[in-house]
């Protein structure tokens, strides 16, 4: 049988209503945003389902929302006897998702985590202030030297590198859009802002991860069931105290989406399920590694398309 592994996804894949054409067959789902609403003191499904004054797209908000929606796949997974994965990885926030299904995490101890994370990312980078953008067909090594070149004092640089030709930078607004002109003027092909409150995985995120290092502290962490690809190396580890150092690192470096596929794929991995809503991390494995099958979860039909397919 091919080995397989399952991604979680990060901010981004949010959306109203998500998850929401399943919770009749499942209800599981239900049960875990319960779950997750009694940790935080809001009722996160009602939140999803109403978007009110578009707080699902709060980071503080997103973050849970997105975890919550990630576990409540891994759980309807299980109840329906779906093989184990023998490999995970979660893109930025997605990580957390990863170590929960993996046994590293307590699920209410995450929510709670990237709840108080989301809280420290806003706080770290007033609104407005930090910015990011997808620069798309051009070189990672260029990407580093034409941000290093614009910076003039202020921060920029890699943040995400999602795909051969697609990396994603951040810092503050405006030396952000000086890099993207500048990478525009080497030659890019596009150099798109993205829609984010906060520039996520760059050094202004460092004041966030300090505050989070006193939380991350109180936590207890597991030696995982099943390996995880991490972050910040795009390796997997055993050790319960490295995996939290790449965590807390993971907030202010960038995203090694790239090695981390390239990680799944030595160690076997054939098909993989994206865990979560969206298929944004399918079409980048697809890029990264056009031979791997990916297959969706996030409606009944993706769900039982997926158990049927990667047995």
């Amino acid at each position: 049988m091919p080995k397989i592994g399952f991604v979680f996804p990060g901010q981004g894949s949010q959306r109203s209503g998500m998850l929401a054409d399943m919770i009749e067959q499942h209800p599981v789902i239900s049960t875990t945003f319960a779950e997750a609403s009694a940790v935080i003191g809001q009722d996160l499904w009602q939140i999803v389902v109403d978007n009110p004054d578009g707080l699902l797209d709060q980071t503080y908000i997103t973050q849970p929302a997105l975890l919550t929606a990630s576990v409540a796949l891994w759980r309807a997974w299980m109840q329906e006897k779906g093989p184990l994965p023998e490999m995970l990885a979660g893109h930025s926030l997605g990580e957390y998702s990863a170590l929960v299904c993996a046994g590293v995490l307590s699920f209410t101890d995450a929510v709670s985590l990237v709840h108080k994370r989301g809280q420290y990312m806003q706080d770290a980078v007033p609104a407005g202030t930090g910015g990011m953008a997808a620069i798309i067909g051009m070189d990672d090594n260029r990407i580093d030297d034409i941000c290093a070149g614009v910076a003039d004092g202020d921060t920029v640089s890699a943040a995400n590198f999602n795909s051969p030709g697609q990396t994603v930078i951040a810092g503050s607004k405006a030396a952000v859009e000086r890099a993207m002109e500048a990478c525009k003027a080497a030659g890019a092909k596009r150099a798109l802002p993205l829609n984010v409150s906060v520039p996520s995985h760059c050094a202004l995120m460092k004041p966030a991860a300090d505050r989070l290092a006193d939380d991350l502290a109180k936590v207890d962490f597991r030696r995982p069931e099943i390996p995880v690809v991490q972050n910040i190396n795009g390796r997997a580890t055993r050790e319960p105290g490295e995996i939290k150092d790449n965590l807390l690192k993971q907030l202010y470096m960038p995203v090694q989406w790239v090695d981390t596929i390239y990680c799944m794929r030595d160690f076997g991995i054939a098909k993989v399920v994206e865990c979560g809503p969206g298929k944004v991390l399918s079409g980048l494995v697809k890029r990264i590694h056009p031979e791997l099958e990916c297959f969706a979860a996030d409606s009944s039909e993706a769900l039982a398309s997926a158990l049927k397919n990667v047995k």
